[in-house]
């Protein structure tokens, strides 16, 4: 940011929670021709957005955060959050909220940065709590201080039971375990909660708030979340837990961290109290000591000794320069070098990637590498498919000009456009489109932006919604006002998605032919509504038992897990049965079904499974037919029970056997005699590799399916924990650092014959290509088929194969020799 004239002012309002000073803060920015607010979450930057758009129109005000960006090109007022401040961008006035978070380990180092470095052309102000105070007076030189009193009163009410709680009271829990299970017991003793944590998204956390806010609920169970930017009529503040795990450790929690949660007790003139809940989670002993108890009511706490920083000229010549500056510690006292954060990680893993760092040369690409890395994994886990991701972004962008391939983004997104599962998947996938959300906002990376941001913003307000709806379903009795009525209920509706409702209220879903609760453990109320709805429950099902016996075989499926799914529901699994190709069906328990139709719908779920399994592995089950006679058939029978390939090493001497009659009939069901493998072509077909995977898991009863290898790949690298032996069975085996399909070994094989047959060879990085392997990898690939390196006198690398020099047959080759004889020939003298 340039720096601004000398006429500009820095102001620090610092107090306690319910003191005013983003109201401030707003009044103050509209009073000048231009501003900038930085907010810590974009929650707070949207409500202030919203309401700055009521003051000074939509044109004249932009809102920027990771996930959302609103610019009209006639902006004079930005509102963001910290991180995406924009501050090439001179405006009169400047500020910066919740500046005291420069002190946390993980985004501690973007508010020190605009601490530091951001300023506007008038007048700069930061507000945060009364602790920073002594570092922002010696980092920031000539700053003004004005101290804003809490409106109301906060002060400690004692231990209560949860069954006692005040109406609006707010209980603190710290994982969303616990905080599931406060809501369960909410709900039972006082009717339904809302929910607030962490990782919903904005809309979700939103529509929950409204619950409370609009007192359908009068209670609330939250994390820290709402520690910081949600305002809310809250008249009691109960912590369930006074510890949490904060990354690294379980540990309690510090006296600032307890105050800025009471604090949301008590809004503007209205007082406020906090307290405990002994015994709602029973490991957790609850001990608020005097002392804390006084500083929290009197707002007196320890000011902080450092605040983190983070080296912001950084160095793109080399990702290891890049890395040196970033590890660069502060020269000024009272700043600390910040740990690691997401984005370091990131940097830190794909710099062990050679397919990354081999690429990543000059100042642009190791620029564009930082800006790939800053892409944040929402579930806080930089889990191995998040590395994934962002190396695959950085490959595209690299490989389409800096921009992402279309089609590749539509269907990454598509996958995340699904609104079934429970609230942890419906979390989880928020999380994933919300990453989505703020790649799609990288302008520059998309021919079209404009689109991918609608399209990601149209999936997470879906999933928003979804996500609001099953909380409320599981948190929230609607019932009771029906029961309490006392009226007869004995009609239920099953509409065409299978959602069962009696009375207007929502009772659960009818998945196929078992009817599911809204709730696991099902209360006397909801027990009371399943046998009103039971009658028509039953007469759905048996409608769907006739649908299901005409249903042609395409409106089955089988499922990677071995679930039968009969459109989107899912209705049988297979069980392991004493044939390993035959695994049995087994309907899925329901007791709204009738022993008879049981038996139809079994029947009908078996002429599928064999049609389907004769048009996968059909030519694996065809190796058991009888015209298969001696030899042909001991081969054939090893072949059957390794899945359809067999090392040729392992069956030389059954090999050798073989008659011409023999070789045409295995050919004639399907068996190829490689020089590598005997195999069945078929079964190297993506469904079959499925399948096949699935049969082995339930015939070694393993607890969960070994992976498959994607479809279609000639390759992989195997993983060190998973039998090679499994590999063979899918039709992949082990060829150095790599698993190659069976196939494409036999196709490098052809043309490493046709090399050697004049002799020593030089080996072509193309032969890699071959099977999908790099070229670094073929050293080691052409040593597992039996070929060695040599180096000549020129000191050119040569191949030939083991046994070539000094190989003897043991008959010489006679002109008119059938290719059968051969063959013969060539197993002996092997």
């Amino acid at each position: 940011m340039t720096t601004p004239p000398s006429r500009s002012t820095v102001l620090a309002v610092l107090g306690p929670t319910n003191t005013g000073k983003t109201h401030l803060a707003i009044e103050r920015m509209l009073g000048h021709a231009s501003g900038m607010i930085g907010f810590p979450l974009r929650l707070l930057a949207r409500e202030n957005y919203d309401r700055v758009v009521q003051r000074k129109g939509k044109a004249q005000t932009a809102l920027i955060t990771g996930e959302e960006k609103i610019v009209p090109s006639t902006a004079r007022y930005f509102i963001c959050t910290v991180e995406s401040m924009p501050l090439d961008r001179l405006v009169e006035f400047l500020a910066v909220d919740e500046i005291q978070l420069a002190a946390d380990p993980e985004r501690g180092h973007a508010f020190t940065h605009k601490l530091l470095h951001a300023r506007g052309i008038s007048e700069t102000m930061f507000l945060g709590s009364e602790t920073a105070r002594g570092l922002i007076r010696s980092l920031v030189p000539g700053a003004e201080f004005a101290t804003r009193p809490r409106l109301s009163t906060l002060r400690y009410d004692g231990a209560r039971k949860l069954g006692r709680l005040p109406k609006r009271s707010a209980v603190i829990a710290f994982s969303a375990s616990d905080v599931y299970h406060l809501a369960e017991r909410l709900r039972r003793q006082r009717g339904g909660t809302a929910v607030v944590l962490g990782a919903l998204s904005p809309r979700t956390r939103n529509a929950q708030v409204e619950l409370f806010q609009s007192g359908e609920v009068d209670y609330l169970v939250a994390t820290d979340a709402i520690g910081m930017g949600l305002n809310m009529e809250i008249d009691h503040v109960a912590f369930a837990r006074l510890s949490k795990f904060d990354g690294v450790q379980s540990r309690r929690l510090m006296v600032t961290e307890l105050a800025q949660i009471a604090g949301r007790a008590g809004r503007h003139m209205s007082d406020g109290t906090f307290g405990t809940v002994p015994g709602a989670l029973d490991d957790d002993p609850l001990d608020l000591r005097p002392d804390t108890i006084e500083r929290i009511e009197d707002h007196r706490f320890d000011p902080l000794r450092a605040l983190y920083w983070r080296n912001a000229g950084l160095d793109f010549t080399s990702v290891a320069a890049l890395k040196r500056s970033l590890d660069m510690k502060p020269i000024a006292a009272g700043l600390r070098r910040a740990p690691e954060a997401d984005d370091q990680r990131a940097l830190s893993a794909l710099a062990t990637d050679r397919s990354v760092t081999d690429r990543a040369t000059g100042h642009d690409r190791v620029a564009l590498l930082w800006q790939v890395c800053q892409v944040p994994d929402f579930r806080k886990t930089l889990s191995d498919a998040h590395t994934r991701l962002i190396a695959r972004l950085y490959g595209q962008l690299l490989d389409h000009g800096g921009r992402l391939d279309v089609d590749w983004v539509a269907a990454q997104v598509a996958r995340l456009d699904r609104v079934e599962g429970d609230i942890d998947t419906l979390v989880g996938r928020l999380a994933h489109i919300r990453t989505w959300t703020f790649i799609a906002h990288r302008a520059d990376w998309f021919a079209d932006a404009g689109h991918w941001q609608e399209r990601t913003r149209q999936i997470e307000d879906v999933l928003s919604d979804a996500l609001h709806d099953r909380l409320a379903q599981r948190f929230v009795d609607r019932r009771s006002a029906i029961l309490s009525k006392g009226s007869a209920i004995d009609v239920a509706v099953v509409d065409g998605d299978g959602d069962v409702a009696v009375a207007g209220q929502h009772l659960g879903r009818l998945e196929g032919f078992t009817f599911r609760p809204d709730r696991a453990h099902l209360a006397e109320d909801t027990r009371v509504l399943v046998r009103a709805a039971r009658r028509t429950l039953r007469q759905e099902v048996a409608r769907r038992v006739r649908q299901l016996e005409t249903a042609p075989d395409t409106a089955f499926e089988l499922a990677d897990t071995g679930v039968v799914r009969w459109g989107p529901s899912t209705v049988a699994e297979l069980v392991a049965n004493s044939d390993p190709l035959r695994p049995r069906i087994a309907i899925w328990r329901s007791d709204l079904l009738e022993a008879n139709e049981r038996s139809r719908i079994e029947a009908r779920l078996s002429r599928w499974w064999e049609s389907h399994l004769a048009a996968v592995l059909g030519d694996l089950d065809g190796l058991r037919a009888p015209d298969l006679k001696g030899a042909a058939r001991g081969l054939a029978y090893r072949l059957f029970e390794s899945s359809g390939k067999l090392q040729r090493r392992e069956v030389r001497d059954v090999l050798t056997e073989l008659n011409r009659s023999d070789r045409q009939a295995l050919a004639r069901h399907g068996v190829r005699l490689g020089a590598y493998f005997v195999y069945l072509p078929k079964l190297l077909k993506p469904r079959a590799i499925r399948l096949i995977g699935l049969l082995d898991w339930l015939r070694q009863g393993q607890p969960a399916p070994a992976p498959v290898p994607p479809d279609g790949v000639p390759s992989l690298v195997p993983e060190t924990d998973i039998d090679p032996a499994y590999y063979l069975r899918l039709g992949y085996a082990l060829m150095g650092p790599r698993a190659i399909r069976v196939d494409r070994v036999e196709v490098l094989g052809g043309e490493l014959a046709r090399l050697s047959r004049k002799g020593a060879f030089v080996a072509s990085p193309s032969l890699a290509s071959k099977v999908g392997a790099r070229a670094e990898e073929l050293p080691a690939i052409l040593q597992a088929m039996g070929f060695r390196a040599h180096q000549r006198e020129d000191g050119q690398l040569v191949y030939r194969r083991r046994n070539q020099a000094g190989r003897r047959r043991t008959k010489p080759r006679k002109a008119g020799r059938s290719p059968f004889e051969k063959l013969r020939l060539l197993e002996t003298s092997r």
